[in-house]
């Protein structure tokens, strides 16, 4: 049972939702939401995430296209809690703006906070931030489309 009062979702429902899995479900909780609004959640980064091992052994930093992703994971949740939305998988249509603002290291609690600009039909244009500890690490405008 997902609770659409907008008070979070954890792993469990994150995943009854999100067709993502290991290495690349990048939410690992919501805090809150309005469904077909905004959200804001928690990604909590770990020297354990498999893409450190190459970006980079010796200054592990999270790619910036992963920040990204997390943020269109996240929008695609606010929309996948609605009943006419189950089952669809977001699929990415454009990125704009896209701006890097600061590294994400291991240890840090990453939160994505992702506002829904519009959406018409299947169609959906969003507006993306992340941060770690308050500072802006990236930004972006983000559109999908809902297919299924």
């Amino acid at each position: 049972v997902l609770d659409k009062g907008g008070t979070g979702l954890d792993i469990n429902q994150i995943k009854e939702l999100l067709p993502h899995r290991y290495p690349f479900l990048l939410v690992d909780r919501v805090i809150s939401f309005e469904p077909l609004k905004r959200i804001k959640a928690l990604k909590n980064v770990t020297n354990n995430e498999e893409y450190f091992n190459g970006h980079f052994p010796q200054r592990p930093v999270m790619p910036g296209v992963l920040l990204i992703e997390g943020m269109a994971q996240t929008a695609g949740l606010t929309l996948l809690v609605e009943e006419e939305h189950k089952g669809k998988i977001p699929f990415f249509t454009g990125i704009d703006k896209a701006r890097f603002r600061r590294p994400v290291v291991p240890g840090d609690q990453l939160y994505f906070e992702v506002e829904i600009i519009r959406i018409k039909n299947n169609v959906c244009w969003a507006k993306g931030k992340a941060t770690v500890d308050g500072d802006l690490a990236a930004e972006a405008d983000l559109m999908f489309v809902l297919g299924g």
